[in-house]
């Protein structure tokens, strides 16, 4: 079986695809482990705190940070550690992330809506999405990182265009 992380990128019809690590609603950060082809919890989150939206990366990239280049998807209910989703670009969240003893970083994240959706099917950009729910999702990894030490700090959102050229900067780097 092939690695998740090398997967084709584009599904046969031509669609990119995400490949998710962490289910919407779950308690437990999972991530994937390109050695052993599997998923570990890397953190459990607190009572009360669960991830807003599926969350997982894009094959046969590299972040500025090192790891796969980090999505966030939107669909009509949670899917499964592993699977793989035909996704449409709507825009990125740009952020620095720094830890004591580290170099401030880029963690930007990538912003998608499946492409089967048929809640959210009509999102084409991200400012289709209600602002108020994009000012959560920042709240959610600024929480997230501030738990683990770090601070996630949001500088911007952009649109499919900045949010592709992204994609394919992080995949020529892989």
């Amino acid at each position: 079986m092939k690695r998740l992380d090398r997967i084709d990128q584009v599904d046969k019809k031509g669609r990119l695809r995400a490949v998710i690590e962490s289910p919407q609603g779950s308690r437990h950060k999972l991530k994937y482990d390109p050695a052993d082809g599997g998923f570990a919890i890397s953190r459990t989150f607190p009572a009360g705190m669960s991830m807003p939206f599926d969350f997982g990366f894009f094959p046969r990239t590299k972040a500025a940070d090192g790891d796969p280049l980090d999505v966030l998807v939107l669909m009509d209910g949670p899917s499964h550690p592993g699977v793989t989703v035909p996704v449409r670009l709507l825009g990125v969240i740009e952020a620095l992330q720094s830890e004591p003893g580290k170099d401030t970083c880029r963690n930007d994240r990538l912003v998608a809506v499946a492409e089967g959706s048929t809640e959210r099917g009509d999102l084409r950009k991200l400012s289709d999405l209600d602002d108020g729910l994009l000012t959560q999702v920042e709240a959610f990894f600024e929480t997230y990182d501030r738990l683990a030490g770090r601070e996630f700090r949001p500088v911007g959102r952009r649109g499919r265009r900045v949010a592709r050229k992204l994609l394919d900067k992080s995949t020529r780097a892989s």
